[in-house]
């Protein structure tokens, strides 16, 4: 369902558990981050008409995750402050098409593969956290990611034809499975 070409190592868990301030803090980022690019894809592509809503909700949605999560971290003492984002997002964009269209395509799957990713990680934390309200927040946030993940792939479907989408989406989770493969051994949600 996720069109996830891997899947996560059990090394990541590790670094995952071992470091959940540090996790929540860079979750927070990613929230903040995804709702920023659904606004940016609004203003990018403000000719493109049935992206408008759809967008505007997601980013809307967005949020409210960023504000949880930040409530989260400061029920355990923490602040929302600055984080070395993973490379991750940015390898994953810079193998998209340059031609507009294209661009528009490759853009709204790679953004479905991070949604996808942030859902099988959040369901992995979800199932091995000890801390049953950190795995009550995981579980919440999982119908959400993997209906974002899906929304991306609908949003791209009517820029191709659907055999056209298929195998372009499998090649993008390809690269991102290599991606996540050479990602440096950070605390990051998608390292």
């Amino acid at each position: 369902m996720l069109r996830l070409s891997s899947e996560s190592t059990s090394a990541w868990l590790g670094r995952a558990l071992s470091d959940m301030d540090t996790i929540l803090l860079d979750h927070a980022h990613c929230e903040k981050k995804a709702a920023s690019t659904a606004l940016s894809l609004i203003f990018r592509y403000q000719d493109e008409a049935a992206l408008m809503l759809p967008l505007s909700a997601l980013a809307r949605e967005e949020l409210e995750h960023f504000e949880r999560v930040i409530t989260v971290l400061r029920s355990r003492g923490q602040e929302f402050r600055r984080l070395a984002p993973s490379p991750y997002a940015g390898e994953l964009i810079s193998s998209c098409r340059t031609p507009r269209i294209e661009r528009l395509i490759d853009t709204l799957i790679c953004c479905a593969l991070i949604e996808a990713r942030s859902c099988e990680r959040m369901k992995l934390l979800a199932e091995n956290l000890e801390d049953p309200g950190l795995a009550r927040l995981y579980r919440s946030l999982l119908a959400s990611e993997a209906r974002h993940h899906q929304c991306y792939l609908d949003l791209a479907a009517p820029y191709t034809d659907r055999e056209s989408l298929r195998k372009r989406t499998e090649v993008l989770s390809a690269h991102e499975a290599k991606v996540i493969a050479a990602a440096p051994p950070m605390v990051r949600l998608h390292t």
